[in-house]
């Protein structure tokens, strides 16, 4: 006599292949598009003080480059520019935060216009952006 075999029985495992399958080309598609995403940057030499503190996100990023040049939040402006930006800002936030981040080699005044921009922009509060110094001394 021939034996039946019982093949009626569920399958109670969870095929975990797929899902890695999936999330393997999520992550490639992650990192080639970053790349795309990252904007340009000056790149500044920040002055250290040992008193930084980290502060909260902002909305207006300014950036001084070496030569004097003006970026704000990614984007090569000007001294008008940058006027109008925190002026547009303020109308759309009253509370909004600027950082200022120079080169330690940029001219004193040259800071100092932009702080005015900002300050008569009505932006109360501002923050100079520094790299932190670790028991008083340059890192």
């Amino acid at each position: 006599m021939a034996t039946v075999s019982d093949n009626d029985d569920t399958i109670a495992t969870i095929n975990m292949v797929p899902f890695i399958d999936i999330s393997l080309v999520l992550l490639i598609i992650f990192m080639v598009t970053s790349s795309v995403i990252a904007r340009e940057a000056i790149e500044v030499d920040l002055p250290t003080a040992a008193s930084g503190e980290t502060v909260s996100p902002t909305t207006i990023g300014i950036v001084v480059g070496v030569d004097g040049t003006l970026a704000c939040n990614g984007d090569i402006i000007t001294l008008d520019d940058l006027q109008n930006i925190v002026f547009t800002e303020v109308q759309a936030d009253d509370t909004v935060q600027a950082i200022i981040a120079g080169d330690e080699t940029v001219a004193y005044s040259r800071i100092m216009e932009v702080i005015d921009i900002v300050r008569l922009g009505g932006v109360s509060s501002f923050a100079l952006n520094i790299d932190p110094a670790v028991d008083g001394r340059r890192l």
